[in-house]
């Protein structure tokens, strides 16, 4: 990932990989913690989320489907649980949920580390590699960031780096990155996004060679919200008619440190003209959803967005032995018009979930005037569906606990219309004084209700509210899964009604 100065994280790198050899060829790298192991069973890993068999990970990269299967590249230092060293690691999936780990992708080489980028499928050959060639877009990250490719003709399993690398020379900005490609129908041409500082520029190229500066997006000045990275612009359809969503991840999120927005507009194969909006806007108000972007080719036409589940704040602090580092849940991203008139942009979790999930248990229906504990079947990772609506007063409305006293609370505040997620003793959290926040989000669309999708892995709590109109993804490190639900109304009183889902792990 970029949030260290080029200068700083350059020098970084040589420090870190100065051992290895490095070669254009992709040779492989020694492990040198090979010894170490993992069973998907040492704590706080992940049941349903995907980590790496071992290691550092951070931005999903290069995420596309061909044949079948969904490729998921990813930022990964292979030499251990600290950034550096980056490359391309790789997995692929029929489902979104079960994963097969395959052989790192991309290594560095003499151009510099593999940073953040993209892929697509030339149906067309328009590169000259071969039609359906899977072609890898990536920032090598040498003295100066610079853009590459590399070509695989065998289903991702094995990539080439073009001779003619890099394909757009830096010229002369210091963040110069992650390139997000898809093909323009309407103008004909591959268009590029890529994170310019604190602007995104757009290129576009015909053959995906040789690459023509078309425009430039610039909506702040840089403070607060700092160097813009990952972006994706995306096609999607409302009501018919066709709008574009542009998605950048920035430092200075709600909740502090760094976070995901979007801007709602459209684009014409040169510029893109944003619609009158609030902004800022954020896909995930929580504080560990990073630089995500959708998948390419999706076969059914859904934008399927994905991010890393952590926070540049101390995302190199949180406990680790065999790995650090998670993706959230593949999600699928829908327009919706808020009250205010402007489109915003909602979640939800792709229905493949089904296959994972147990049978539907209710738990609780009925008034709550006193505290209400409930027992949760939980081992692997759950589900939670509450509805609550009649509140006499702003409060807490729930805990998720188990029973060492690890707990997270979630609370409702009225009169601002915010749900209060507050994670300060939800298990290990002095790594960093950052982690131990209570964080908020936005409730969009009939404060009388709440209606709370909460999904608990091992490590985290993503809460989806009112039907994904907004969420928060939130990482927690307690001893054991929280397997109480506890409805709080000792100073409150509402109605809830309660279901439950058992989720089954993906890995065991």
């Amino acid at each position: 990932m970029k949030f260290k100065s080029k200068n700083v994280k350059f020098l970084l790198y040589l420090f870190l990989v100065g051992f290895v050899t490095l070669s254009c060829d992709n040779d492989e790298i020694d492990y040198e913690n090979e010894e170490v192991q993992a069973d998907y069973e040492e704590q706080y890993r992940p049941q349903i989320h995907f980590t790496a068999e071992k290691n550092w990970i951070n931005d999903p990269n290069g995420m596309v489907y061909l044949d079948g299967e969904y490729h998921l590249f990813y930022q990964h230092n292979p030499l251990g649980t600290d950034w550096g060293n980056m490359s391309w690691g790789h997995a692929v999936s029929e489902d979104l949920f079960h994963w097969e780990h395959l052989s790192v992708a991309l290594f560095p080489d003499d151009l510099g580390a593999i940073f953040s980028g993209s892929a697509v499928i030339d149906k067309n050959n328009t590169a000259g590699f071969g039609e359906n060639a899977m072609i890898a877009i990536y920032t090598s990250a040498g003295d100066k960031q610079a853009q590459s490719l590399a070509y695989s003709t065998d289903n991702g399993r094995s990539f080439k780096k073009y001779e003619g690398n890099p394909v757009i020379p830096n010229p002369g900005i210091n963040d110069f990155r992650d390139p997000k490609v898809f093909w323009h129908e309407e103008s004909e041409k591959w268009i590029m996004s890529l994170a310019t500082y604190n602007s995104i520029t757009f290129y576009g190229s015909a053959n995906l060679l040789e690459w023509t500066r078309l425009n430039a997006f610039e909506y702040y000045e840089g403070l607060p919200y700092g160097v813009w990275e990952c972006p994706d612009l995306i096609s999607m359809d409302y009501n018919g008619e066709e709008k574009w969503v542009l998605i950048v991840s920035t430092n200075g999120a709600p909740n502090g440190g760094t976070g995901t927005q979007y801007f709602v507009g459209d684009f014409d194969g040169n510029e893109f003209i944003p619609d009158n909006a609030p902004y800022p806007l954020w896909l995930d108000y929580g504080k560990d959803n990073y630089a995500g972007v959708t998948w390419s080719n999706e076969p059914q036409g859904r934008s399927i967005f994905m991010g890393w589940m952590s926070n540049w704040e101390y995302a190199g602090q949180t406990p680790a032995s065999v790995f650090r580092g998670a993706m959230t849940l593949p999600r699928e991203l829908f327009l919706y018009t808020h009250p205010d008139g402007h489109l915003i942009v909602g979640s939800k979790i792709v229905d493949e979930i089904n296959m994972i999930s147990q049978k539907e248990v209710a738990l609780f229906a009925g008034q709550v005037t006193n505290d209400v504990s409930l027992d949760l079947d939980a081992t692997d990772a759950y589900e939670l569906s509450v509805s609550i609506s009649g509140f006499s007063n702003s409060g807490n409305i729930l805990k998720l606990q188990n029973s060492n006293g690890e707990l997270v609370t979630i609370g409702y505040d009225m009169e601002r219309g915010a749900l209060i997620f507050d994670r300060t003793e939800s298990g290990t959290s002095d790594f960093s004084g950052a982690f131990r926040k209570s964080i908020e989000s936005p409730v969009v669309f009939n404060e009388e209700i709440l209606n709370l999708q909460i999904i608990v892995d091992q490590s985290s709590v993503e809460v989806f509210v009112n039907g994904g109109l907004s969420s928060q993804t939130n990482l927690v490190f307690p001893e054991e899964i929280y397997n109480e639900l506890v409805l709080t109304g000792e100073n409150n009183s509402f109605y809830a009604d309660v279901k439950f889902k058992s989720l089954k792990s993906v890995w065991k």
